[in-house]
């Protein structure tokens, strides 16, 4: 954790009838000094969409050896990693060689298509990679010290309930 990092709580409590997941997680989370609301939330977001048993958000921004999030079988071997943003290509070769999966959620669409329109082609050789764009207008409105969110997921649309509001994030994949 960086010096100056500010710790969140969330309990989210997920209904993921695509999955047939229905679980609530107590999370901490620690938001980089340079860290947006927003990308603090989509940090909860690839949770809520990867929720496991098994699943830890890391360090985020600052963690060059760790994903924003991942899941690692009892052995200690990692299953899934989970980046956010535009990833490098050197830092996707090695999630992808050190994982089974591996998921980058995008989420500013401008940057993120520009990153995948120059990366797309090159990245496809990564057969254990996914790449999913979120459309999350308004998720920032719902980032306070203390949450208690509630979210649903049904037909790839999650949907995020709290006292603050609702947003509604819809994915596009991408590859």
């Amino acid at each position: 954790m960086a010096a100056g990092s500010t710790i969140y709580k969330a309990q989210l409590s997920i209904a993921d009838m695509d999955r047939n997941y229905y679980e609530t997680h107590e999370i901490t989370i620690a938001q980089h000094p340079s860290e947006t609301d927003e990308r603090l939330m989509i940090r909860l977001v690839a949770f809520a969409l990867n929720a496991s048993d098994r699943l830890v958000i890391t360090k985020g921004i600052g963690g060059d050896d760790e994903p924003e999030l991942w899941e690692k079988n009892y052995g200690g071997e990692v299953e899934l990693w989970i980046d956010l943003a535009q990833v490098d290509e050197k830092r996707l070769r090695k999630a992808c060689g050190r994982s089974e999966r591996v998921i980058v959620y995008t989420y500013n669409l401008k940057s993120a298509s520009a990153w995948w329109k120059q990366n797309g082609t090159t990245f496809s050789r990564f057969k254990n990679l996914s790449v999913i764009h979120l459309t999350t207008e308004g998720i920032e409105t719902l980032c306070e010290r203390t949450m208690r969110i509630q979210c649903n997921i049904s037909d790839s649309e999650l949907s995020f309930h709290s006292d603050r509001g609702d947003v509604v994030i819809t994915q596009e994949v991408w590859m």
